[in-house]
């Protein structure tokens, strides 16, 4: 090795010592990011409501759900006695929640079963605005801090004044035969409902906007955890299902780089590790890549390209797109031959499509079940895509 090789091999080295001498004393900047995770003790997290979760209900057991409102309770619904076999309350904080219509209608069934619906979001499937009654409105042109009570004398005392985190979001339109208004905001002379409680079958909806209320920031800060306290305090001690943050598709928590990941200094470090392979291995494909055979392409028949297509679909294992794609053509032959709207797959629409195919209603309804359960469905299996391609060939042929 010549001197200057060594030179300069000294010289990175070095650099390399600094930059990481200058991010280790660095103080870690605080994350200000809304995650409303349970798990993070972050401003904007949730942990410390939901370590307190046990104490407020005592009697009752906090069960995390990880999957969709869909999934979940689904399982727990019998289809020989129609009814759940499981009750209590489900709860989600968060601005931007994950919920679509057909978790909303699972939502509404469960409610209606006389279980309990606490929602502290910003935005709400059309499902749930649609059927409850009530609408929001969002002013974004407000500054300052916010005051929020409660309509119950008894809670006279747990206002509080938050200054950080708020959106001005409120309630514009409420079904008042239905729903009583639990609780107010107040920005400056404007004062809004930002609580309410809305009954749906045996069942209630608690809709609150202001999530930020329960973040560890608010909750730390002089005696707020009493609103937090008083705004739960309408629901029953019961089992609560909490609608955890930390979904199994979105999270890498079982991933052996999430230590490097939550490291900045390391995760660059990776970052470098990996272009700089990439680079070798490309330089180093130039100079050693083997003779690329001539292999005869194809025939460009439409049959075998319809095998080509459908082979790369099957060995790749891609199975939620095969299973998407032959949900698309079904509906969109239901569409075509039967003229049917095809948006909402509900008792209604199976009757519609029995009376028009002439096939039987109990195999038209397991089908469309079949359909709107793989829909909602995070990840599928090679089984669930033959199940599928079965009945509706079934469909088809029968």
């Amino acid at each position: 090795m010549s001197k200057t090789l060594k030179i300069y091999l000294g010289i990175l080295l070095l650099l390399f010592i600094g930059i990481a001498a200058i991010e280790f004393s660095r103080p870690i900047p605080v994350n200000w990011k809304k995650t409303y995770n349970e798990t993070h003790k972050i401003p904007y997290g949730t942990f410390v409501f939901y370590e307190e979760l046990n104490n407020l209900f005592p009697d009752s057991k906090v069960q995390d759900i990880k999957v969709t409102p869909y999934e979940y309770f689904d399982d727990y619904y019998s289809w020989e006695d129609s009814t759940y076999i499981t009750s209590g309350t489900y709860m989600i904080i968060d601005e931007y929640p994950n919920i679509d219509n057909t978790s909303a209608q699972e939502l509404l069934d469960f409610a209606s079963y006389g279980n309990d619906i606490f929602m502290s979001s910003n935005y709400f499937p059309t499902r749930l605005l649609d059927s409850l009654g009530f609408k929001t409105q969002n002013d974004f042109n407000f500054e300052g801090k916010a005051e929020f009570s409660f309509t119950n004398p008894i809670f006279k005392n747990d206002s509080i004044t938050i200054e950080k985190g708020l959106s001005n979001i409120y309630f514009s339109e409420i079904d008042t035969l239905y729903t009583t208004v639990l609780g107010y905001q107040k920005f400056g002379d404007a004062k809004y409902a930002n609580y309410i409680k809305t009954s749906w079958g045996d069942g209630y909806f608690y809709i609150h906007l202001q999530p930020a209320a329960f973040t560890n920031y608010n909750l730390l800060k002089k005696s707020n955890d009493k609103y937090a306290s008083s705004a739960v305090s309408y629901l029953k001690d019961d089992t609560i299902y909490f609608d955890s943050r930390n979904k199994s598709r979105k999270t890498m928590s079982n991933s052996s780089l999430r230590f490097i990941h939550s490291q900045p200094p390391l995760k660059w470090a990776w970052i470098l590790m990996l272009l700089t392979t990439v680079l070798f291995m490309i330089f180093n494909a130039k100079r050693k890549q083997r003779i690329v055979s001539v292999k005869t392409p194809l025939k460009n028949t439409t049959i075998e390209f319809t095998k080509t297509i459908g082979n790369l679909y099957y060995e790749t294992k891609d199975h939620d797109n095969l299973i998407e794609k032959k949900i698309t053509y079904f509906l969109e032959y239901i569409r075509r031959v039967y003229y049917l709207d095809t948006q909402i797959l509900d008792d209604k629409f199976v009757k519609n499509l029995s009376l028009k195919s002439g096939k039987d209603e109990s195999d038209v309804k397991k089908l469309i079940n079949q359909i709107v359960h793989l829909k909602a469905k995070t990840t599928c299996n090679e089984g669930d895509l033959l199940r599928l391609n079965k009945a509706i060939e079934d469909f088809y042929t029968r």
